[in-house]
């Protein structure tokens, strides 16, 4: 079964987080739905900037238990090459997963159609 190793972050990347699961989207989805998990509201993992597929849990745990001992500028060292301006990935990957991301249509105020008549 393929395991995912990945690392989230917040919105300033002053913490970064280093996770595993079998289901990435379903654990960011985790994430957003308990924002105050780890830190406080200021300080929510919601940016997904870097995971790695593996094919087995053993090899995935290996490999967690490595990244988890990373210094923070060994784990910017791994993050840059493959996203250099720390954008979110969970779009990519809703994307890929073939799930259907609708953008929000924000509607505009109505103009009503019979404007009543100032007196003056």
């Amino acid at each position: 079964m393929k395991s995912f190793v990945y690392i989230i972050t917040d919105r300033n990347r002053k913490n970064l987080h280093v996770g595993m699961c079998t289901d990435l989207l379903k654990t960011i989805k985790f994430y957003s739905e308990m924002p105050t998990l780890f830190f406080d509201n200021a300080q929510q993992l919601n940016r997904l900037v870097y995971f790695e597929e593996i094919n087995t849990e053993e090899q995935a745990l290996e490999r967690f238990k490595t990244v988890s001992t990373y210094t923070r500028p060994q784990k910017e060292k791994m993050i840059r090459p493959v996203n250099p301006d720390w954008v979110d990935l969970t779009a990519g990957l809703k994307y890929e997963s073939g799930q259907r991301v609708r953008p929000t249509v924000y509607s505009r105020p109505s103009i009503p159609a019979v404007r009543r008549a100032v007196a003056i």
